[in-house]
């Protein structure tokens, strides 16, 4: 089996500005080169800035988000098409953020993900419990149960994509699931995926919730964490290298 290259993704989510992106995208390409691939997802204003600040260098870019629809009347909308005029190589669908503060529902995540590879795009499926499922030991069932719809949906492509798995608990609030939970629950989305794609085995899972450089090592690891999802250790170069060192 060819092993996993690994995978270090920044998600800048809101943040940022012309100047201080610039300065950011400095530091990370004066690093170059690293063993892992080496991703940052913007915001959409930003995203002809980063692929001008990434031409010829070994770093990818993509979005946060994109459109389910391929174009039309949808007022503030992205298309997929659209990211992938600008270059883009991948686009995060179905952040905990979305689900839960625009009601994505796990049948839209999966068609964001499948208008994504319509247009050549690498979707990163995000799946994630919330504290309260955890403590009641539906973490299994929650993550399952939201990678299914895309992988029923997008059938056998759906070993195209890369899964992030993102306990909503960590997610910028300093808690971090422990290597062996982490661990846990990759082994059984790596299961998942073999069952429905013939493909687990080369598929790439990323942890996100609170990766720093201090902790990513140990994360990264772990036999089925592939890479990270980077949040706020994303908006500081310093921090997103020793990230991305630490992943190989």
């Amino acid at each position: 089996m060819t092993a996993r290259r690994k995978l270090v993704v920044g998600n800048w989510k809101m943040h940022g500005s012309r100047t201080a992106n610039a300065e950011l995208l400095r530091g990370i390409v004066a690093a170059e080169p690293f063993a892992a691939e080496m991703a940052v997802c913007a915001p959409f204003p930003y995203l002809a800035d980063v692929a001008a600040a990434a031409a010829g260098k070994a770093i990818a870019y993509g979005a946060q988000d994109c459109s389910a629809h391929e174009q039309g009347a949808y007022t503030g909308e992205v298309s997929a098409a659209m990211l992938a005029d600008l270059g883009c190589r991948f686009v995060i669908v179905g952040h905990s953020e979305r689900r839960a503060l625009h009601r994505e529902s796990d049948g839209l995540v999966a068609e964001k993900a499948k208008a994504a590879l319509a247009h050549g795009l690498v979707p990163i499926v995000c799946v994630g419990e919330t504290l309260l499922q955890r403590e009641h030991a539906q973490t299994e069932i929650v993550v399952q149960r939201q990678l299914a719809a895309v992988l029923a949906l997008l059938g056998e492509r759906a070993c195209e994509i890369v899964v992030a798995y993102e306990p909503v608990w960590a997610i910028g609030t300093g808690r971090t699931a422990t290597p062996e939970q982490a661990q846990a629950v990759h082994g059984v989305l790596r299961a998942q995926l073999q069952s429905a794609t013939g493909h687990g085995a080369q598929m790439r899972i990323l942890y996100g919730g609170s990766v720093k450089p201090d902790n990513a090592a140990t994360l990264f690891a772990q036999l089925d964490i592939d890479g990270g999802l980077i949040g706020g250790a994303a908006l500081k170069a310093a921090d997103f290298v020793a990230i991305g060192r630490a992943a190989g």
